[in-house]
């Protein structure tokens, strides 16, 4: 997961602002956001709640306003815990960053850092996530010869088996 560190890196230890998190599915009495912001409305906002004591970090958000776009990445072990209060309490707004963007949830530490630094430096980045895939060392010589004969990538390959997937399977999300 990210750490306090990585965050402060990112926005180059400059904070504007933080408060106690209100919602109470991480920790009511110990969990914090802080908050970095360019100062420019068309800029950027980048969030991280973590636990005071312990410092675990429970999720980091990145916002691009000049795009339009938001990200989030959930530490694993607490992802759960904000989707059932939200859905509890709020479900709403439960994905909504701003007006009408929602945010995309990544899956990958690299992926919201990389989403984050393209932001905070206003240069182009990678909009597409990435998701952590695992194979077998049999399955990865299957896979790479199969996306040979097809003349492409074995990232395309991979791509391409993940969206055939999703559109067979869309009616379950």
């Amino acid at each position: 997961m990210i750490t306090l560190k990585d965050f402060m890196e990112v926005v180059d230890y400059k904070i504007t602002e933080g408060s106690d998190f209100t919602w109470t599915c991480f920790d009511d009495k110990t969990a914090y956001t802080l908050s970095a912001w360019n100062g420019d409305h068309s800029g950027w906002t980048m969030n991280i709640t973590f636990d005071t004591q312990s410092q675990t970090v429970y999720m980091v958000e990145a916002c691009d306003y000049k795009r339009s776009r938001a990200y989030r990445l959930f530490n694993p072990d607490y992802a759960q815990a904000y989707k059932d209060y939200a859905k509890k309490h709020n479900e709403a707004y439960r994905d909504q960053a701003w007006d009408d963007v929602d945010y995309v949830d990544l899956e990958t530490d690299n992926d919201w850092l990389s989403k984050a630094r393209g932001i905070v430096n206003d240069e182009e980045y990678d909009t597409r996530v990435q998701v952590p895939v695992e194979f077998t060392d049999e399955e990865l010589l299957k896979y790479m010869k199969m996306a040979h004969e097809m003349d492409i990538t074995f990232n395309q390959f991979v791509e391409d088996a993940l969206r055939d997937l999703i559109e067979k399977h869309k009616d379950l999300l």
